[in-house]
């Protein structure tokens, strides 16, 4: 599939001495519809390689029973934090295994799930660090929510338009955060299973690329949040079937809009 026109790199890429990286990787202008067809080949990658893109989807289900689990047996609202900041660190290395699924599948070799690990354990480093920026993140979260209750305490009555208000702010903070997310994590993990790049590079060339491709990440954005919930509706089950689905399009949507041809491929090829 032709690739579409580069984005100019916004940091000036004749800018850079030679052979020197660039600040941030450039990005292509993406078709309003364009999460439709990574859909498609995330599909296609899961049907080729069904037995370990499944293996990865349960490795999510069980790992998500049992924070939540934990976190109803304890009662506590700290000890769930608690739970889920150490769940953000190991989602992201299942997710490099989805990706390097279709990695190895884009090469034209067998998927293998040894190859998976081996580029997970390269990628380790990287993708702890990617993963310590989202705790922060969702640290900062959580505070923000418990400053909103601070103005709008449980006790406070049962006002109509004041729980209005409450629903409004408490909306537009997590929206805030939940772009955030969306926006660190869009195409930076690919990037890190692609190339030999630190995550703040693959960080920054998400942002930017999110930034510079607003239509077609707002669509990817709600198909994201349709196919998790649908998985958070079948008691997480589904999640089996919908995080392998989402982790190959998320493959896939790096590949059509990030040109990180500038830095080395990663070792694990």
């Amino acid at each position: 599939m032709e690739k579409p026109d580069l984005v100019p790199d916004p940091v000036g890429q004749d800018a850079q001495p030679a052979g020197e990286l660039p600040f941030v990787a450039p990005c292509r202008a993406l078709p309003p519809l364009a999460a439709l067809g990574w859909l498609r080949q995330g599909w296609s990658d899961l049907k080729r390689a069904p037995r370990q893109s499944l293996a990865c989807g349960l490795a999510i289900v069980v790992l998500s029973w049992g924070v939540t689990g934990i976190g109803l047996r304890l009662g506590s609202y700290w000890a769930v934090l608690v739970l889920m900041s150490g769940f953000v660190f190991v989602a992201p290395l299942l997710a490099l295994g989805l990706y390097s699924i279709s990695r190895q599948l884009e090469a034209g070799e067998r998927a293998r799930l040894s190859r998976c690990f081996a580029e997970q354990r390269r990628a380790l480093g990287n993708a702890m660090v990617f993963a310590l920026a989202l705790l922060v993140l969702f640290l900062v979260w959580a505070r923000a929510g418990s400053m909103v209750h601070v103005f709008f305490p449980a006790d406070g009555g049962t006002d109509l338009n004041q729980l209005a208000v409450f629903l409004a702010i408490g909306s537009a903070v997590g929206s805030i955060f939940a772009l955030l997310t969306f926006m660190f994590s869009a195409f930076s993990l690919p990037m890190i299973c692609d190339r030999e790049v630190d995550a703040v590079t693959a960080i920054v060339t998400s942002v930017n690329a999110v930034l510079r491709n607003k239509r077609a990440m707002a669509l990817w954005a709600l198909l994201i949040v349709f196919l998790t919930g649908i998985g958070f509706a079948t008691a997480l089950l589904g999640l089996a079937l919908t995080v392998p689905l989402l982790g190959h399009a998320t493959w896939h949507a790096y590949r059509e809009a990030i040109d990180a041809s500038a830095w080395p491929e990663s070792s694990g090829r």
